[in-house]
């Protein structure tokens, strides 16, 4: 008997100290994953990476793609922008773009299959993609992006759904119609695989925030990235982000750049368009260096000193419709891949750009890239460093200051102060070797060959296409 009391305790003491060691590795398990929200700081050496994540790998799943996210700390990323990852309608499932696109059901029932749609064509709100995974899948991407320190939001279609949303049938007076009743597509647009919403209607509006609401209280999302938000009217998003605000702290994204959609807390950050453009015409020989300052000029006259741009050389779109990096920017594409994250704001790396991506990614159908990390990665790797290291490169709400340095129009030149840290960039964007003179006088690192210069405030030569990043060393 007493050898069964002994054997009882001797069990009922392991048993106790299982389920603390238990409790412990739960415990422990839990701190891992308490990410802090969001915060201005986070914003001032942040990059975002946008994931594609039909297209990110040959299953074109959650899981496959969740692999990777501990190497986006590699080169700096500290927000994941997942473009949609909600179900896709089935019906007018777009096959092609443009001015004459198609839809699936207009070719041979044998290849209709391949045609998976618009992800903007989205039938449910609160609902995951089947072709991507499972809601579990969904929760292991977010709870490893946390443990990364890597912050989640969901690109959100406020603009219109696709045509197999239960709304159309349940409230189709949440729906732009015409003088017949039809609802239409959204106006002026060949968007014809969606429904305009109608946001006139209150109860719409009212449903499209608790949508919203669901995936902040109930899954964990960091924010949003808006879709055509400026195609939205902007007393919505004056009552949806309060109220999305008051839940927990988060990051907004406006694809836009209307100055009042980043005003009174509305959205953190817009899209740098004319930055965009003037880098594509630069690029190709189109424009000269000044429709660089006259582009930053602009948003440094119509936008607080508080907002926050996007700089990107490519995304979704771009790649889909306009051409790869290379394509549009040719031998000065590292060129620009450079001034996106020396430039004020927040540079943008979308699926693949890390991998030399070489093609235009199908937009309706299945595709997917190498993981190759070539010439692009390192110098990715190279400036996130820079990024992280240096106050004079931060880019958020307290963005280090910004001074162009003029020399002429083949060459492209600023500085980047803050306190006693200074970038200087500097390029040639002409087809001739020149000389270029920059102001600062003193050692410097030259980044690009980490070797050290003394600059004397005179000329500096530059071969055709060429560039330098300076740091100063204190």
């Amino acid at each position: 008997m007493k050898k069964i009391i002994l054997s009882l305790a001797i069990l009922t003491m392991f048993a106790c100290k299982e389920e603390q060691k238990q409790t412990e590795t739960k415990v422990v398990s839990e701190e891992k994953v308490a990410l802090k929200s969001i915060s201005d700081s986070v914003l001032e050496t942040a990059v975002i990476y946008e994931a594609n994540i039909r297209q990110y790998s040959p299953e074109g799943t959650f899981e496959q793609f969740t692999k990777d996210i501990p190497q986006l700390k590699q080169i700096g990323v500290k927000v994941i922008w997942l473009m949609p990852i909600f179900p896709i309608s089935e019906t007018k499932r777009k096959a092609t773009g443009g001015a004459d696109s198609k839809f699936a059901s207009e070719f041979p029932e044998a290849e209709q299959d391949k045609y998976l749609g618009s992800y903007y064509a989205v039938s449910d709100f609160t609902k995951i993609n089947p072709e991507f995974g499972t809601i579990e899948d969904f929760r292991t991407l977010l709870t490893t992006a946390h443990d990364n320190g890597i912050y989640v939001i969901l690109d959100w279609v406020p603009n219109h759904t696709g045509w197999d949303h239960t709304w159309l049938k349940t409230n189709p007076e949440f729906y732009t119609q015409n003088d017949k009743g039809e609802v239409v597509h959204p106006l002026d647009t060949d968007w014809t695989d969606v429904a305009d919403l109608n946001y006139d209607n209150q109860e719409m509006r009212k449903a499209m925030i608790k949508d919203m609401s669901y995936w902040l209280t109930e899954e964990g999302v960091d924010g949003f990235r808006c879709d055509v938000a400026g195609s939205v009217p902007t007393n919505f998003w004056q009552q949806a982000i309060p109220e999305l605000r008051a839940k927990k702290d988060i990051f907004m994204l406006a694809e836009a750049w209307k100055p009042e959609l980043l005003e009174d807390g509305l959205f953190d950050m817009g899209y740098g368009w004319d930055r965009h453009h003037a880098m594509n015409h630069i690029a190709k020989g189109d424009s000269d260096v000044s429709e660089w300052y006259t582009a930053m000029k602009t948003d440094d006259e119509r936008y607080a000193t508080n907002d926050i741009l996007m700089n990107f050389v490519t995304n979704h779109d771009e790649n889909s419709w306009n051409g790869t990096v290379k394509e549009r920017m040719g031998e000065a594409s590292e060129m620009m891949t450079t001034l996106s994250f020396l430039t004020p704001g927040m540079p943008l790396i979308y699926s693949g750009q890390e991998f030399d991506l070489d093609h235009r990614l199908l937009f309706f159908e299945k595709d997917s890239f190498p993981h190759t990390k070539g010439n692009t990665w390192a110098l990715l790797e190279k400036l996130a460093t820079l990024k992280q290291s240096n106050k004079a490169l931060y880019g958020g709400k307290a963005s280090a200051k910004y001074t162009p340095i003029d020399n002429g129009t083949a060459i492209l030149s600023f500085s980047r102060t803050n306190g006693g840290d200074e970038v200087v960039f500097i390029a040639n964007v002409s087809k001739a070797s020149v000389n270029a003179n920059l102001p600062q006088k003193g050692q410097y690192l030259d980044f690009m060959t980490n070797q050290t210069v003394v600059l004397k405030g005179d000329a500096i030569p530059l071969a055709a296409n060429e560039y330098k990043v300076f740091v100063k060393q204190n």
